[in-house]
């Protein structure tokens, strides 16, 4: 069984720095990507960024510059690094693993982690 557990988030004031980590046990055959969403209070999940097995990196273009994701395969570990937060960067953020758990056939599945709070105040 695949988990994903995340933690980093907290409360920092506009254009402070949070370092977001989600930590992955339980095996998994093959990684497609790994990456950060995020929801807001009455909006929709939306992607903040993914790296793939081979590092290609894709962000929101509302966090580009800002924010930057890494892996550390060796830990099992992707990181969110978040820089001169703003106020609507507040919102529960998910970390995700599209892959497959066993067999490479079809198409991948998503696994999801519990959610960790960032709250950016003005």
């Amino acid at each position: 069984q695949v988990q994903l557990v995340e933690s980093g988030g907290g409360l920092v004031q506009a254009g402070g720095s949070l370092r977001l980590s989600c930590a992955r046990s339980g095996s998994i055959a093959m990684t497609v990507a790994m990456g950060w969403y995020r929801q807001a209070p009455g909006k929709q999940r939306e992607l903040v960024a993914t790296i793939t097995g081979t590092d290609s990196t894709n962000y929101a273009d509302s966090v580009k510059g800002r924010f930057t994701i890494s892996r550390d395969n060796a830990k099992n570990t992707v990181y969110l690094q978040m820089n001169n937060l703003k106020p609507e960067d507040t919102a529960v953020y998910y970390c995700n693993l599209r892959g497959y758990r066993t067999v490479v056939f079809g198409a991948p599945s998503d696994y999801w982690g519990q959610g960790t709070q960032v709250t950016v105040s003005s």
